[in-house]
């Protein structure tokens, strides 16, 4: 084994489990103040249960030897996953599957974004364990697994911009159709806590050095550069959307800055194995244009998307996707802005079929899970009209995050 992979390995775990209190701070500031520790718990809590769910089956389920459609229970409560040897020069088979359970916990918290200061705490526990094991194990296994189909027909996602984001915006979709709106609101709310937005996207920026630089699983060329593309799409991103708020309001939003590094964080995500420099500052352009329109006109869908995890997580993710195809070196893509040639058409139509099918399971199977908790007696989805108004940090938690006027 490779010390300097291992040590890079666990060190990128690391960044990507940071990346979850990040998305609390970020969905947290976003909200009102009088359900900030709601928000924050959601997202805490995934490092809870589904840190547990993930050594148990999840990762048998998502990587275990079975079919191209689901794993097998080869590795149950990490049974033959060694952390001295493993099937891959350079690393274990522990420090992949370690690597892995950080994506498994920050996708299902992405989508609480959706019902934010409305969703029953308990509820979601619960939908935690069925949506690891019946949505998200099974698309990491179709795009990550030897065996999985989306892999077999030659999809590239480098790192998760069909198996998070894509997958955890179409569950949001679902989520915030079954939910409903939020009480007495229309176009939104003022974030509470600006410094907090900013806070949360600074580390989610950083831990996703990890999330991108370490799905190479090396320390090697293919980490400096998805290093590299990372920061300069989040950047892109991050400016255009600036640039965007401001010739059309005249301000320079601070959410929004937050809001288009995020956007360019996700797009890359998917090609961040795959293209250059040049490549990564069109990707993180056409994130941030997107996203700001669908952030700007997503309230004629009438959905309470609450933090807007479709706009940001679903149409960057898309864009990811073709993106790759687009940008893709070497080749690969329809342009090669490596070689100034053009490529072939083969990664455009595989990835068209990966998101569509990302797209239809994540959406249709989360409804049903959604359905069944709601009719389930003593658990529904939604809290009372009363812990509603009153907050759900005092109602659902016993605590506030502020004392005095901070909490309205």
């Amino acid at each position: 084994m490779d010390s300097g992979n291992i040590a890079w390995m666990l060190t990128a775990s690391a960044l990507v489990l940071f990346m979850t209190p990040g998305l609390a701070f970020f969905y947290g500031g976003l909200v009102r103040g009088k359900n900030v520790v709601n928000m924050i718990m959601l997202s805490f809590m995934a490092m809870a249960v589904v840190g547990v769910a993930w050594i148990l089956w999840g990762y048998s389920l998502a990587f275990g030897s079975g079919n191209e459609i689901i794993g097998n229970f080869d590795f149950i409560g990490f049974k033959d996953v060694d952390p001295e040897i493993g099937p891959t020069d350079g690393y274990n088979s522990m420090t992949v599957a370690i690597f892995q359970g950080m994506f498994a916990i920050i996708t299902p918290a992405l989508i609480t974004g959706a019902v934010a200061e409305r969703f029953k705490f308990t509820t979601y526990l619960i939908f935690l364990v069925l949506w690891m094991t019946f949505v998200y194990a099974p698309i990491a296994h179709w795009v990550w697994a030897d065996e999985g189909w989306i892999l077999g027909i030659g999809a590239a996602d480098f790192a998760g911009g069909t198996v998070v984001h894509i997958n955890a915006a179409m569950a949001a979709v679902a989520a915030a159709v079954l939910v409903g709106k939020r009480r007495a609101v229309e176009r939104g709310v003022e974030p509470h806590n600006v410094p907090y937005v900013i806070l949360g996207a600074a580390i989610l920026w950083f831990g996703w050095f990890g999330f991108n630089a370490g799905s190479g699983l090396a320390a090697d060329g293919v980490a400096v550069n998805a290093f590299m593309v990372t920061n300069a799409a989040a950047a892109m991103a991050a400016l255009t959307w600036v640039l965007l708020g401001y010739a059309t309001t005249g301000r320079a939003s601070a959410v929004g800055a937050a809001s288009g590094a995020v956007a360019g964080l996700v797009a890359i995500t998917p090609a961040a194995g795959s293209v250059g420099a040049m490549g990564a500052l069109g990707i993180g352009l056409g994130a941030g244009l997107l996203t700001w329109l669908a952030v700007r006109y997503r309230h004629k869908l009438h959905i309470d998307d609450a933090l807007e995890v479709f706009a940001i997580h679903g149409i960057g993710g898309m864009w990811g996707a073709l993106a790759t195809a687009i940008f893709a070196v070497g080749g690969v893509g329809i342009i090669d802005t490596d070689g100034g040639g053009y490529g072939d058409w083969h990664l455009l139509w595989a990835n068209l079929r990966a998101v569509g099918a990302t797209l239809s399971y994540s959406f249709v199977v989360t409804f049903a899970i959604l359905i069944i908790l709601d009719k389930v007696p003593g658990l529904g989805l939604r809290a009372s009209e009363s812990d509603e108004d009153a907050g759900l940090d005092i109602s659902l938690h016993g605590e506030r995050g502020y004392v005095g006027d901070g909490a309205d």
